[in-house]
C-alpha cells in the first residue's frame, strides 16, 4: 500500500510531461505541417515519426503505451516505478498531431490562449504490483480522466463548477479538473470508483 501511495502521488508528474506548453494563435488548417511531412520534432529535439517511437509515444494516434519511466526517457529519478505499466490517451486539443502555428512543434490547445475552454482531455491508466507487509504480491490498477474546464467555469475551494453551479471536479494543474478516478487494490482495500463527477464522466461537454 505504501508503494501504491507513492506512485499515485507521482501521477501529476507523469501527466505534466504530457501537458503541452501554450501555443500562439495563427495560421490555418490548410497551412498545417503533419508528422508525415517529416519535419516535426519533440520538445527534446527528436524527429517525430508515425507509429510508436522507442519510448512508447504514438503522437499520430494520440496515445502513449509503455512503462512509467519510458514517459520520462528513463530518467534516473523515476527508477523506483520503472515496472509500472502506463497508458495515456489524449485528444487533439491536448496535443495535436499537426503544427498549424508554424513553430515546428505539435500544437497545444490550438486557437485558444490557454487550455480553458479548449475541450482538451487526457486519460491515464496505471498497472503495477507491490509486496505488502505480509509478503504477498499485490496488483493494483489506477485510472483517471482529466478535462480542461470551460471558459465560464468557477473555481471554489479547490473544486471547479459550471456556470450554473454544477460540480465538475477537483482542480488539477489550475486549468483542469478530474472527472473520474478509479482505483483497484484488493490488498489495500481499494475497490472501484473513488470519484465520479456529478455532471458525468463523458468527454465533449466542457468546451
Amino acid at each position: 500500500m505504501k508503494k501504491l501511495a507513492l506512485i499515485l502521488c507521482c501521477l501529476a508528474l507523469v501527466l505534466t510531461f504530457s501537458t503541452p506548453l501554450m501555443a500562439e494563435k495563427g495560421g490555418s488548417k490548410s497551412d498545417c505541417t503533419t508528422i508525415q511531412d517529416g519535419s516535426l520534432y519533440t520538445s527534446d529535439g527528436r524527429l517525430i515519426v508515425t507509429g510508436y517511437d522507442e519510448w512508447g509515444y504514438n503522437y499520430q494516434g494520440h496515445i502513449f503505451n509503455g512503462y512509467y519511466c519510458d514517459a520520462y526517457r528513463d530518467a534516473a529519478w523515476c527508477q523506483e516505478w520503472r515496472d509500472v505499466r502506463l497508458t495515456m490517451k489524449w485528444n487533439d486539443a491536448w496535443l495535436s498531431n499537426k503544427d498549424c502555428d508554424g513553430d515546428g512543434l505539435l500544437d497545444r490547445h490550438y486557437g485558444f490562449d490557454s487550455y480553458i475552454g479548449s475541450g482538451a482531455w487526457l486519460t491515464n491508466h496505471q498497472l503495477g504490483t507491490y509486496v505488502d507487509d505480509d509478503g504477498n504480491e499485490c496488483q493494483w490498477l489506477y485510472f483517471v480522466k482529466i478535462v480542461a474546464v470551460p471558459a465560464d467555469a468557477e473555481l471554489v475551494e479547490g473544486i471547479w463548477y459550471t456556470a450554473d453551479g454544477a460540480e465538475i471536479g477537483p482542480v488539477i494543474w489550475g486549468e483542469f479538473a478530474i472527472i473520474q478516478e478509479t482505483c483497484s487494490d484488493p490488498c489495500g482495500g481499494n475497490h472501484g470508483v473513488e470519484y465520479l463527477s456529478p455532471v458525468g464522466p463523458g468527454f465533449g461537454k466542457f468546451k
